[in-house]
């Protein structure tokens, strides 16, 4: 989960799938990502994100939404990018009677311990490059401890 589900989050999402496809695991996993605000609402992940994963061999046709209710009782973790993402889906976690999700930063994964995944939206293509290289690092680890 990321604010507007168009940069950081889609690039967690398409790692992840991609991930889980090629381990032959992927009936096992429902993958999805989702915006912290309504903003981008309906809106396709930033061209430099596409251009990324595409760099990567990897497609998306993920489309932005903003978190429900039923995310936090459906899965069973969501994962975000910042502490500010982390407040926030805490504080709706609280309204929602039944939560079974456990909400945690991605980057507690991070074998090389960079907790946080900086939003690459102001940055440039490099920017993206390193999220998607947090996101591959801290994706594996955590399909691996969740096996």
């Amino acid at each position: 989960v990321s604010v507007g589900n168009i940069c950081r989050s889609p690039i967690a999402e398409a790692v992840f799938r991609k991930l889980v496809t090629d381990e032959k695991v992927e009936n096992k996993w429902m993958t999805d990502s989702a915006a912290v605000s309504d903003w981008n609402v309906g809106r396709s992940p930033d061209a430099r994100a596409l251009s990324c994963l595409r760099n990567h061999g990897i497609e998306t046709a993920h489309k932005a939404r903003q978190v429900t209710k039923d995310d936090f009782q459906t899965f069973d973790y969501i994962l975000c990018m910042d502490e500010s993402n982390l407040r926030d889906l805490k504080r709706k976690s609280n309204q929602v009677k039944d939560c079974k999700a456990k909400i945690e930063l991605l980057g507690t994964y991070d074998p090389q311990k960079q907790l946080i995944i900086e939003d690459p939206y102001y940055g440039n293509e490099k920017d993206f490059e390193t999220v998607y290289e947090q996101c591959v690092r801290c994706c594996k680890a955590f399909l691996e401890k969740s096996h």
